[in-house]
């Protein structure tokens, strides 16, 4: 009977993807390594475990959003849900390495993206719990079908610089801002109304304007 162990290689951004997407890569060993797996139907779950880590005072200041003020930390700063993926690792014997497809956002109301925007170095906590179906067969006899439990998970690390990466290939020198449509529209008045060219322009009049009415 297959006892998957699952280990964390390397993080890299894949550049081809659709949307913004990394690649984890992970080691798959079977404790008894001259058993048949036909194939694997991986299902990971990745949570961002942000007590594991120390955060210097700007970046403090960046996760007040997400977390509070840093005296509240104690009590607000926990191990939170990033995403849910799955692959589907082919056949091996004893080991392999697959290509766990990881989807990103840029989205500002996502909380796994707050986090990372607010990280300006280091390494971001990461664990990864595993489950799925293995298909196999031992000695050549018939395709046996067995699940993963819940408790295979792997901690690791991954560096900031591997998401500010990814993030510059697919959104160079930008960011997404998402607007509730009436919001939106208001902002679209104004433009229109004032003749400014782009969104920047506008949103930059605006603040123009209640830093004014602030110092007056």
């Amino acid at each position: 009977m297959p006892n998957l162990q699952f280990f964390f290689e390397k993080a890299e951004v894949e550049p081809f993807a659709v949307a913004p997407q990394l690649a984890f890569k992970i080691r798959v060993t079977n404790d008894t390594p001259d058993e048949a797996i036909h194939t694997v139907a991986l299902r990971v779950q990745i949570q961002l475990e942000s007590p594991r880590r120390g955060y210097k005072p700007e970046e403090q200041e960046k996760l007040r959003d997400l977390f509070g003020e840093p005296e509240r930390w104690g009590k607000t700063l926990k191990t939170f849900l990033w995403t849910h993926t799955s692959v589907v690792v082919p056949a091996f014997s004893g080991s392999t390495e697959v290509s766990l497809p990881v989807p990103c956002t840029f989205d500002f109301n996502v909380a796994a993206t707050k986090y990372f925007a607010g990280l300006s170095e280091g390494e971001i906590p990461v664990c990864a719990q595993f489950s799925g179906t293995v298909f196999y067969a031992q000695d050549g006899g018939p395709l046996q079908v067995m699940p993963i439990p819940w408790d295979k998970e792997v901690r690791f690390r991954i560096p900031v610089k591997v998401w500010k990466d990814l993030m510059d290939t697919y959104y160079p020198g930008i960011a997404w801002l998402c607007l509730e449509r009436d919001a939106f529209n208001q902002l679209y008045r104004y433009k229109v109304e004032r003749g400014i060219p782009t969104w920047e322009q506008a949103l930059e009049s605006l603040l123009r304007a209640a830093q004014e009415e602030v110092k007056s």
